[in-house]
């Protein structure tokens, strides 16, 4: 697949099993895909990661931590972007966690605290200006955020844009530790007041277009919930 190919754009898939995270397959599946590149003569890689906190490891980062391990021991140009949560997640459905249900919007985070946020759009904006200038993003690690509205303020930027009521409420720690022992950590992890970590006056000098919640809602996002 990679044969004849100037670059990769990496994004392996998370694996779960009935007992939960499958790191070593996540972490195989990035690491043949580097393998092939190598051998392919692929000239860059860029590699979507999860993005890091002020604290603790977050469940879910140690597949992703082995691939870009692998990529940084590669010896090929590279690039690794770590996006925080997307605001595409408004969009789920069906799950206990994110999505908008009955005009409720349920998450781990504390209400009072930022929430950095980002369009996926912007992912393949920063993706792009890597390819594009391989040499300036060489070795480079990209914390990617667009907004950092608190859970609350977000919740009533939906609301106004889809005009309807939105309101948040945060997961009890008894109903984290009822869905998974990856919940619970993460709950934890926010309830110590750690949270993701990027610089997005940064990202925007790079990325002058860089969205905003209230942009991604202008630009479609509103519509797409208000469908669902």
């Amino acid at each position: 697949a990679v044969a004849g190919v100037g670059g990769v754009f990496a994004v392996p898939p998370a694996a779960f099993r009935p007992d939960g995270w499958d790191v070593d397959l996540e972490a195989e599946r990035g690491e043949r895909l580097i393998e092939a590149a190598r051998g392919a003569g692929v000239e860059h890689v860029v590699f979507t990661s999860i993005a890091t906190t002020t604290g603790p490891t977050i469940p879910g980062t140690a597949g992703k931590e082995r691939i870009e391990a692998a990529l940084r021991g590669s010896g090929m140009r590279h690039t690794v972007l770590r996006p925080v949560r997307f605001m595409e997640n408004y969009l789920f459905t069906d799950t206990p966690v994110d999505g908008i249900h009955g005009g409720v919007h349920r998450h781990l985070f504390r209400a009072d605290r930022p929430m950095q946020v980002i369009a996926v759009a912007d992912i393949a904006v920063f993706a792009a200006l890597a390819f594009a200038d391989p040499d300036r993003y060489d070795g480079e690690t990209l914390e990617l955020a667009g907004d950092a509205p608190t859970p609350v303020e977000a919740a009533a930027a939906v609301g106004a844009a889809i005009g309807a009521e939105v309101r948040y409420e945060r997961v009890t720690a008894e109903e984290a530790k009822a869905l998974g022992e990856e919940i619970v950590q993460t709950w934890e992890l926010h309830e110590a007041g750690h949270a993701w970590k990027a610089d997005i006056p940064a990202l925007r000098r790079l990325h002058p277009g860089l969205r905003t919640l209230e942009d991604w809602l202008a630009e479609g996002g509103a519509d797409a919930i208000g469908r669902r």
